[in-house]
């Protein structure tokens, strides 16, 4: 199946591609290319506010995929996130090396702090950038390929898993903010100073992130709606729908979740990694109950089973929420509330429901 041919008819994807791609190219050059006293200047806060907006997005269309396709409600999804996130900051810690605050070559800052000897055995190989990536995507498909086995195996579905998903996230957050897991406890890691031998305050290397960003959310987008497009994403929606017929028919409904589901925590791990350079931090925060739940709002906002949906509720959510902790500090959080109130009521196909006039969503 060609671009062109899933791109055709598909108004939506075909404009959401088109942005993403002009963003990609004109943000960094207007920051790189334009001096700082032209109107089309992007300042490098703007660009890695822009840049997690990025990943953001990749994070949303991973939860649109098995909720809105498969119609499987993951409330702990930032699990995946944020353990991309890890692999990423374990990587950039070990490049810290000598620098830190307490010149060891080998300990991390905080493990000297905490009078720790030598380097936990699961931090061997981080030094190592290939072996980080590896990590970024096996550390959250493993947990997503034992997780989903077991409640798919045993047909657990609706509110069940979804309390199950929570649960899961909650517990890690709980495990990460020990100090004796070795993974920095409630202060996290940070401190970061550059990635693949580039300083991470440079704006070249930051516009190199939000272009890597940009890509990631492009080719993850067309594997999800390569996905949805197939045989297999008709599937999909027939286990929505329809479970118990689907399975009397003769599928493998469990190995269908359960594949979607591990791709699914990938491409959030991916968006994880991406994220962690680019603001500079990663702490046990990023497993929060509440932070899962605010991705499905952000495709709830957009419109599910789109995925352009996806990519504009969270842009859309994130940017009113940037806007309006400066402009209404006080009542910011009612503001936003208020908001997604009146799009459930008002839209509840969502934002990118008025695109949308013969594509079938419960």
């Amino acid at each position: 199946m060609t671009i062109i041919k899933l791109l055709s008819k598909d108004t939506g994807s075909n404009i959401t591609l088109g942005l993403l791609a002009l963003v990609t190219i004109l943000v960094p050059a207007c920051n790189l290319l334009l001096p700082e006293t032209s109107i089309f200047h992007v300042s490098s806060y703007t660009m890695a506010l822009l840049g997690k907006y990025l990943c953001y997005a990749l994070l949303a269309i991973s939860v649109d995929l098995i909720w809105g396709y498969m119609g499987i409600l993951s409330l702990g999804h930032g699990a995946f996130f944020a353990l991309g996130g890890y692999a990423m900051g374990m990587y950039l810690m070990r490049q810290i090396g000598s620098r830190g605050v307490y010149g060891n070559p080998l300990l991390p800052d905080f493990m000297v702090f905490l009078n720790w000897e030598q380097l936990p055995w699961f931090w061997h190989g981080f030094q190592w950038f290939w072996f980080a990536m590896l990590m970024v995507v096996l550390i959250p498909a493993l947990l997503a390929l034992v997780f989903g086995w077991l409640a798919f195996r045993s047909r657990v579905t609706g509110v069940y898993l979804s309390i199950m998903t929570q649960a899961l996230t909650y517990a890690l957050l709980l495990a990460f903010f020990r100090n004796e897991m070795g993974f920095g406890g409630n202060n996290g890691l940070t401190d970061f100073k550059d990635i693949l031998g580039f300083s991470l305050q440079s704006d070249a290397t930051r516009a190199g992130l939000f272009i890597a960003s940009g890509l990631a959310l492009g080719l993850g987008y067309l594997s999800c709606l390569y996905i949805t497009r197939s045989r297999l994403g008709k599937v999909c929606t027939a286990i929505r729908d329809q479970e118990d017929r689907t399975r009397f028919i003769g599928y493998r409904v469990e190995n269908v979740k359960l594949w979607i589901f591990t791709f699914s925590a990938i491409l959030a791990g991916i968006a994880g990694a991406l994220y962690v350079p680019q603001v500079g931090i990663i702490n046990p925060n990023e497993f929060s109950p509440l932070g899962s739940i605010e991705i499905v709002i952000w495709v709830a906002v957009g419109g599910r089973a789109t995925l352009y949906g996806a990519v504009a509720g969270a842009l859309m959510v994130n940017y009113s929420k940037s806007y309006l902790t400066a402009a209404m500090p006080d009542a910011w959080l009612f503001a936003l509330g208020a908001l997604f109130v009146l799009v459930t009521l008002l839209l509840p196909r969502g934002v990118t429901g008025l695109l949308r006039k013969k594509e079938h969503v419960i």
